[in-house]
């Protein structure tokens, strides 16, 4: 077996294997762009339920005076 067959089984794994639902999402953005977008909606919704986690995370932290203030490099960062 020589390197070129192993990075053909790859290539064939990931376009006739992994991405096949990509391929079904792309053919339907034809009849339907908001379900051909399906992925990219549940990343921006992953994304959002972190964003607000991280800023909840953040309030606890400054509302128990955890952090750090006192300046330390520059004046002007005060």
């Amino acid at each position: 077996m020589e390197w070129k067959d192993v990075f053909y089984a790859i290539e064939d794994l990931f376009v006739n294997v992994l991405f096949v639902p990509y391929d079904a999402l792309r053919s339907l953005e034809l009849d339907s762009w908001w379900a051909a977008n399906i992925m990219s909606w549940l990343f921006m919704a992953i994304g959002f339920v972190a964003f607000l986690y991280w800023m909840k995370e953040l309030k606890t932290f400054n509302d128990n005076n955890e952090e750090d203030r006192s300046q330390t490099s520059h004046s002007f960062l005060g």
